[in-house]
């Protein structure tokens, strides 16, 4: 354990008594499963990444299996989770790993970001919590827990910078399995308590060492933080779109996919938006379906 840090023990221990029971954090949890969690846990809750993490594990178990089918029916079961590219860029990861690594994840970290669609987040997510190693793993939500406790600030700058890397990097215990420990419950932390926009203080086992808390917790005075709206946008109208090829049993004509959006301009840039993507083949007959 690294010294001279006062966060690191009260933060393991509220750990060990709070994390919440997850299948991708048990002991007989697989390298791909950690990896299929992180990928779907992006910008989404947990809450709404479990069913179709447990659905996706069950017919998927490992990379081989579902590098072995095509990439349509990794959209289809990706079912409502939003932003589906994350299915293709899974079904590329799949097959890479089958392809370069006999079907097991790597434990490298430089593997792990070689492959289709790994950013430097997933690599060292997956690094850590499938393998125990010692990198600083920076979401959202260790941003924000590393911003307030040490940086006395409410929230992060808008885009990760060096500083914060630094930062956490300076954190991280030395020894690779209680980094690895530290950096999920870090994580937990920001999730569970530390929250963006109504944080327990009282519930923080480092409230005592919190520079936001001590400075009186200064409001944000940086550029606005605007929410991400849905209703009416693209997003919306491609996901309507991808609802009824995913419900389908086979392709599907135009009329089925026009009665899912009024405005036809809107409509058919969200579909060449869907056909750019790779997550809808126009087929020669008109039809359209997902990727074969």
């Amino acid at each position: 354990m690294k010294p001279n840090s006062a966060y690191t023990a009260p933060i393991l221990d509220w750990y060990e008594a709070n994390a919440r029971d997850l299948p991708w954090r048990a002991p007989d949890a697989t390298p791909w499963g950690v990896l299929v969690s992180e990928i779907m846990l992006q910008q989404t809750p947990v809450s709404r990444v479990l069913p179709v993490w447990h659905t996706w594990m069950t017919r998927w178990p490992t990379p081989a299996a579902l590098a072995g089918e095509p990439s349509g029916e990794a959209v289809r079961a990706w079912g409502r989770l939003g932003y589906p590219r994350r299915a293709l860029r899974l079904h590329e990861s799949a097959r890479a790993i089958t392809e370069r690594h006999g079907g097991e994840v790597p434990s490298s970290h430089a593997e792990l970001l070689a492959l289709p669609g790994i950013g430097s987040y997933t690599a060292a997510a997956v690094a850590s919590f499938a393998f125990g190693q010692r990198h600083a793993v920076l979401d959202t939500n260790v941003r924000r827990v590393l911003a307030r406790l040490v940086s006395g600030e409410e929230y992060p700058p808008k885009s990760q910078t060096k500083a914060e890397v630094r930062l956490a990097e300076g954190l991280l215990p030395l020894d690779p399995l209680t980094a690895a420990r530290w950096a999920v419950a870090v994580m937990e932390l920001g999730a569970l308590v530390c929250t963006a926009r109504t944080p327990r203080c009282v519930d923080c086992p480092v409230f005592d060492h919190c520079a936001w808390r001590l400075a009186g917790r200064p409001a944000y005075d940086g550029p606005p933080r605007r929410g991400q709206t849905y209703a009416g946008t693209d997003r919306q109208c491609r996901g309507r779109i991808l609802a009824v090829l995913r419900e389908a049993e086979g392709p599907v004509g135009k009329p089925a996919l026009d009665v899912v959006w009024s405005d036809a301009v809107q409509r058919e840039r969200a579909l060449d938006a869907l056909i750019a993507d790779g997550l809808v083949d126009p087929l020669e007959d008109g039809r359209y379906a997902l990727p074969g």
